[in-house]
């Protein structure tokens, strides 16, 4: 059975990677992680957009959820898990409309590891 609960340090790490790769057009508010347990994915991660017609419907702005998978996600390394949430946030477009990016032009490895790298060049500079 999958459980699926808050994840606050998922969230402080989606924070940092926003603040220090100052990703302008995310809204730190709207983006919130949580962690599931007992999922057969073989994802580390993944990321859920809040559809246009429930934003409409319910009057809401647009929402993203990063789900991290425990069994796969809990067990990497600090630098790892930059990686993914990197990964994660790549697809969010800079619209922040609820939709996602699909894999290609705008999130790739390439891209990941270039903004892994100035992640860290950030951070050795403060």
């Amino acid at each position: 059975m999958l459980k699926v609960e808050k994840a606050d340090d998922v969230k402080m790490l989606i924070d940092d990677v926003i603040d220090t790769l100052d990703l302008r057009w995310i809204d730190k508010d709207r983006v919130e992680a949580v962690r599931s347990r007992g999922s057969r994915s073989y994802a580390l991660a993944r990321i859920y957009g809040l559809p246009r017609v429930f934003q409409v419907a319910y009057n809401l702005k647009p929402l993203y959820v990063i789900e991290v998978l425990s069994e796969r996600f809990d067990s990497l390394s600090e630098t790892q898990k930059l990686r993914v949430i990197i990964h994660e946030l790549l697809h969010i477009p800079r619209s922040f409309s609820g939709g996602l990016r699909r894999h290609g032009k705008y999130v790739n490895e390439r891209l990941v590891e270039n903004m892994l790298r100035e992640y860290f060049r950030r951070k050795h500079s403060m």
